[in-house]
Formats: C-alpha cells, sequence, structure tokens
C-alpha cells in the first residue's frame, strides 16, 4: 500500500491579470500630448477634436491641452466626444508679458 494519498487534479489555479480600463483623466484637466485618456472596452467614448484612438478603443491626446467632455445627438443615440481644446491663454500670456513667470 502506498504512504501517501493520490493528489487529484484541481480546476482552480488560474488567474488573468487585471486590464485596468476606465478614465485615466477626468475634465478640466490639462494633458500632454500622447497622454492616455481612458481606456474601454468599443467605443463607448468616442474621440473629438485633438483626440486619436488605438486599436483597442485606447483614447489618446494628439496634442497639449484642456480634457473637455461633451455629449452629442438625440437623447436616445447620445455619442459621448472627448476633445482635448488647446489652451491659448497661457501663449498668449507669455507673448504680450515676456517677463511673466509661468505656472
Amino acid at each position: 500500500m502506498s504512504r501517501k494519498k493520490a493528489g487529484g487534479s484541481t480546476k482552480n489555479g488560474r488567474n488573468s491579470n487585471p486590464q485596468y480600463r476606465g478614465l485615466k483623466v477626468y475634465g478640466g484637466t490639462i494633458v500632454q500630448s500622447g497622454r492616455i485618456l481612458l481606456r474601454q472596452v468599443g467605443n463607448t467614448f468616442h474621440p473629438g477634436v485633438n483626440v486619436g484612438q488605438g486599436k483597442d478603443f485606447t483614447l489618446f491626446a494628439l496634442t497639449e491641452g484642456r480634457v473637455v467632455f461633451k455629449s452629442k445627438g438625440r437623447s436616445n443615440r447620445r455619442k459621448q466626444l472627448v476633445h482635448v481644446l488647446q489652451n491659448n491663454t497661457a501663449q498668449t500670456n507669455t507673448q504680450t508679458n515676456p517677463t511673466a513667470k509661468q505656472a
């Protein structure tokens, strides 16, 4: 007789890594170009002005600016758009007053 009980196989023991989806940047935030704005499955949010979309539906900023979320369309077919609007006020302040300190 064997001294050790036979170890059976198990159906457990696998675990996949998390996907870390969702918003990475909220509305009103100033972002650099190339910054990931959100990760999603499918087109829940659509790319707007100065926003690119990756093959896995990741939205990212194409230029530096402020993030804005807007809705477009009828209420039952509403699209949520993500825009990155360029911040022109910082550029005009430095042009009119070159000695002003930048924040």
